[in-house]
């Protein structure tokens, strides 16, 4: 569907590459990042390659933000979460050229401060899983 040779998110979302898929929609996929800020911490992406937020269509922007809308408003739903930080890098700091969003639950005085961010890692894969299970099920329920 326009995927780029080689790109690890256009692998995700054309189903080539297993990741724990929170949303699928026919423009984006949302799948949990493997290396979480904290449980939950999700990554969006439009389905076509785009490398940066500049090259994505101006007409998708509405669609693909209203997205990050939803991912952030499940995150309070059933991860409990206080709030979210939503973020994107572009260029900089972009480990996968790939536009992504990060979708990070947050709670007042979870550890996180400025731009050290502590990684974590899911205990097993079935926790991710239900992770995962449990955005998507939110999410379906907000369509």
């Amino acid at each position: 569907m326009g995927g780029a040779t080689g790109c690890v998110f256009c692998e995700i979302a054309e189903g080539e590459r297993s990741a724990h898929v929170v949303m699928d929609a026919p423009d984006v996929v949302a799948f949990l990042d493997t290396r979480p800020l904290f449980k939950g911490h999700t990554l969006l992406v439009p389905r076509m390659h785009f490398e940066t937020l500049t090259d994505l269509p101006a007409e998708s922007l509405g669609s693909f933000f209203g997205h990050a809308q939803r991912l952030a408003a499940a995150m309070e739903a059933v991860l409990g979460a206080a709030g979210s930080f939503v973020a994107m890098n572009n260029r900089v700091s972009q480990s996968v050229p790939h536009l992504h969003v990060h979708v990070v639950p947050r709670n007042r005085k979870d550890g996180l401060r400025g731009f050290f961010w502590p990684r974590q890692k899911y205990e097993s894969d079935a926790e991710a899983a239900e992770y995962a299970a449990r955005l998507s099920g939110a999410l379906a329920d907000r369509a």
